[in-house]
């Protein structure tokens, strides 16, 4: 197995925890989509830890370059990320499991032995509840307006109507049209329950 995350004390520490293991054999890192389509043509891995934000891309697209070269190698998702959108890309990998990275190293290790052996620890149900979901998030996000964008990212970075106002050189009263206007279409009543809409459906970081 291959290991693809791009902070490496996290890296090396999997690595440690992994191959420690009789029965689990890590052969290769890598930090980036790049480098993990790399792998899998070095290593010739039969499972890929894999996180969902690389530098290069997302999780998601490393798996597709991978399945292309190694159609049988399968794939553990570990990552801090708990969106829908992450889960939902866990699950068009083809993946076999979806890990916090706040969970037990034990839940990790049985996760990797599992999905090793062929087997799928996300249920039916949940992948249809999360295909639905993604699918309500799609139409949210393709809703928002360009600018609206724009301030939901302004408003992330802590920026105050009257900072976005300026820095985009609009009026203050334009700024919070703009934000009735999306707090409208993504159902939120706050700043705070905007950004983390926004965050959900990787509009801002």
């Amino acid at each position: 197995m291959v290991i693809v995350d791009d902070h490496q004390l996290v890296s090396d520490g999997l690595g440690m925890l992994l191959d420690s293991e009789p029965d689990i054999e890590v052969c290769g890192y890598g930090r980036s989509v790049a480098e993990a389509i790399h792998l899998a043509q070095q290593a010739d891995p039969d499972l890929v830890v894999m996180d969902f934000h690389l530098p290069d891309g997302t999780g998601l697209d490393a798996a597709i370059a991978i399945r292309r070269l190694r159609p049988d190698v399968r794939f553990v998702f570990l990552t801090r990320d708990d969106s829908v959108t992450a889960r939902v890309a866990a699950v068009e990998a083809g993946a076999g499991a979806f890990i916090h990275k706040s969970r037990a190293a034990s839940d990790l290790i049985e996760a990797v032995r599992q999905v090793g052996n062929g087997a799928s620890l996300i249920p039916p149900s949940m992948i249809a509840s999360l295909l639905s979901r993604n699918g309500e998030i799609g139409v949210k996000r393709d809703s928002l307006t360009a600018r609206e964008r724009e301030v939901l990212r302004l408003m992330a970075e802590g920026e105050s109507s009257r900072e976005i106002a300026d820095r985009l050189g609009i009026s203050y009263a334009t700024v919070r049209s703009h934000i009735r206007s999306f707090d409208t279409k993504l159902g939120v009543h706050s700043k705070i329950e905007a950004v983390a809409a926004a965050r959900e459906m990787n509009i801002i970081d």
